[in-house]
This record gives C-alpha cells, sequence and structure tokens, in this order.
C-alpha cells in the first residue's frame, strides 16, 4: 500500500519550525541573560500585583534610580570605546564628584546655581583626574580593568585622610567633636535635594514622572550619540576597535585612549552630582568603594562586553538593573522575613561581569 505524506501536518511542522527560528532569533537578538531579567522583572510585577503591593509607586522609584544611576552607567560606554576596557575605576571620578558637591554646601550655594556649579567643578575635576589616570593605562596595556580596581580602591583609601584634613567650616558638615574633618554622611540642604526630581514633574495613572531627572540622563545620552558620529568620536571606536588599523590611518590611539578615559572620568563625576541631589545625602569615607561595580554590571547587562559598548546598551541595562532592584525588595520583604536586596545586588552585579569576561564580544547592541 502506499502511503500519501499528510500535508497538514507537513504544513504544520513547517510552521512549528518556523516559531521556533523565530524564537531563537528573538533570543539572539535580545540576549539571553536580558530575557531571563526581563521575565523575572514580570514574575515579580506579578507577584507584586497579587500581594496588593503599591505597583506605582514601585514604577515611581524605579525612573528616580534609572534617572539617579544612569550617567555613571552611561560613564563606561566611552571607556569601552577607546580601547581602555570597562571603567572600573570610576571611583576617581566619583570622588571629584563628591569634591563639587562639598564645595557647593560649603559655600551654601542654593537652587540651580549650586547644581549647576557643583556638576561644572566635578566636571573639571573630573577630566583632569581622568587625564592622569588615562597616562596610567597607557602604561598597562591588557590589564587595565585590574588595575582600575586597585586604583579606585587606593583613591578611596587615600580620600579618607583627606576627609578628615580638608579645610571645610561649615558647622553642618564637620564633626561637633573636634569642631574638625567632614561626617561620614552630610545631608543636602533643602534648595538643592532633588532639584532635578522634581523639575516638571507629573503623574501618569499614579506614577510619578521625573522629567527633569530623565531629561538630565536623556541629555548626557545625547552628547556621546552626537559626539561618536563625529570625526573624532569615530577615530575613537576605530583606535579602541581595531588599533593597528587606526594607526596606520594616522590616528594616535594613546591619546584616543586618554581621552576616552576622560570623558568616562568626567561623566562618572557628574553622573555622581546628580546622585547627591537625587539621594539627599553625601556619603564620605569608605561609601563610594564599590559603587563602580553596579555601574559596570548594569552597561553588561545591557548588552556589552569589556571590547564593545553603546548608549543603548547603557540605558537598556540601567532601566533593567535598578528596576530589578526596586521592584525585588519589597516583593522579599512579603514573601520572607527578612532584606536580601543588598545580596542580590551584589550577586547580580558580580555573574553579570563575570559572565561579560568570560565571551570577547557583546551580543547586542
Amino acid at each position: 500500500m502506499l502511503l500519501t505524506p499528510n500535508l497538514d501536518s507537513v504544513w504544520r511542522g513547517k510552521e512549528g519550525f518556523q516559531v521556533i527560528d523565530s524564537f531563537k532569533q528573538l533570543i539572539n537578538k535580545i540576549g539571553l541573560p536580558r530575557l531571563t531579567i526581563i521575565l523575572f522583572l514580570v514574575a515579580l510585577l506579578i507577584i507584586a500585583s497579587v500581594n496588593r503591593l503599591p505597583t506605582s509607586m514601585l514604577l515611581s522609584n524605579s525612573l528616580v534610580r534609572i534617572g539617579m544611576n544612569g550617567v555613571m552607567v552611561l560613564a563606561m560606554v566611552p571607556s569601552v570605546q577607546s580601547g581602555a576596557g570597562l571603567n572600573f575605576g570610576l571611583s576617581i571620578g566619583i570622588i571629584a564628584g563628591l569634591i563639587g558637591m562639598l564645595v557647593v554646601m560649603e559655600f551654601e550655594l542654593m537652587g540651580f546655581l549650586g547644581l549647576i556649579t557643583a556638576l561644572l567643578i566635578a566636571c573639571v575635576l573630573g577630566a583632569a583626574a581622568g587625564y592622569l589616570y588615562g597616562l596610567i593605562l597607557n602604561k598597562v596595556r591588557g590589564q587595565e580593568m585590574m588595575i582600575g580596581t586597585y586604583a579606585g580602591f587606593s583613591i578611596v583609601s587615600g580620600m579618607c585622610m583627606f576627609w578628615l584634613l580638608a579645610p571645610f567650616k561649615n558647622p553642618e558638615m564637620i564633626w561637633v567633636v573636634g569642631g574638625k574633618g567632614l561626617r561620614m554622611t552630610l545631608a543636602v540642604n533643602d534648595s538643592l535635594a532633588k532639584i532635578l526630581d522634581n523639575l516638571w514633574k507629573f503623574k501618569i495613572l499614579g506614577v510619578e514622572i521625573p522629567v527633569g531627572l530623565l531629561l538630565a540622563f536623556a541629555l548626557a545620552c545625547l552628547f556621546l550619540e552626537v559626539f561618536f558620529r563625529s570625526r573624532l568620536g569615530v577615530s575613537m571606536k576605530i583606535a579602541g576597535a581595531n588599533p593597528a588599523f587606526a594607526t596606520s590611518c594616522g590616528v594616535n590611539v594613546d591619546k584616543m585612549r586618554v581621552l576616552g578615559t576622560v570623558l568616562s572620568t568626567a561623566l562618572g563625576a557628574m553622573g555622581m552630582v546628580i546622585y547627591c541631589q537625587s539621594f539627599g545625602y553625601v556619603q564620605l569615607y569608605m561609601a563610594p568603594l564599590m559603587m563602580s561595580f553596579p555601574a559596570v554590571a548594569a552597561v553588561l547587562i545591557g548588552g556589552a562586553s569589556a571590547r564593545k559598548a553603546t548608549v543603548w546598551n547603557a540605558v537598556l541595562g540601567t532601566a533593567l538593573f535598578q528596576t530589578l532592584l526596586t521592584i525585588s525588595l519589597p516583593v522579599t520583604r512579603s514573601m520572607i522575613q527578612g532584606d536580601i536586596s543588598e545580596v542580590a545586588k551584589t550577586i547580580i552585579s558580580n555573574t553579570m561581569i563575570l559572565y561579560a569576561l568570560t565571551r570577547k564580544e557583546g551580543d547586542g547592541e
């Protein structure tokens, strides 16, 4: 008996293969780590709704955290693009941002004048420190991330002595006993605290949109996009992607690496000012020690690697990482007794860093 194929089953089989292929393409495009985090976020939101947690407040807090951390994550992009790798020495720029905030608080500059002054001081100090830091990185090619980590730890530890000896006189900043040395945590004055958060803020379906804060992040993203489309930015990208070819084209690779480090450190400094005004406090001494690691983890979650990063990677990574941290805290509190947010933050950060450092290229743009 001659068997004839069932055309319907064959067609359904083809459709099945097409669906599988489409699903594989989706995974390859989004990336398995990001897809996993997105699904985990959806699960957290479902659990939050079931437990009757205020999801609008959670989303509002997520937007604030995205805005206050975004510029520091964005600081990773020029460092990677120039070939200097992930900037584990971001603490150098963070210290410059702290100094900018302290100067403004010492002279009691208020409102937008204080914010702009702090940003300018942070930018100048960050650029100067980034230039010296970039020269050091040029001497240790291939070991930039390790040297950056030690440099960041060293500058934070060394600044502990500076905070004790710095000639600040504002009584709200120095220790009461002894009358000298800066306190560990300083409250930002009311006219400066959350000035960007409250700028043009409005609500949609109960969710507060911090327009000013997100606009500052967007402007920083726009600046980098325009820069990388310029002749100088293209030269930097070529120097980072293929140093030998860049040299043959007349591009000074060492200068491009230094420029990338300067941009990264200056952005980190200004990002710290934005972070402090949103947080409402300035934390000194050992507080900035590990702040570069969440920034590194965020840009990696967005699809970057040690050799490739884009502005989109920073935006996507910041949104996923900060939303995950914001929502996981109240959800875990509602399910178990105890706070595991810091544990989750450490696990996610270190896992993503380890994942990125064990692959050669980023898997997403």
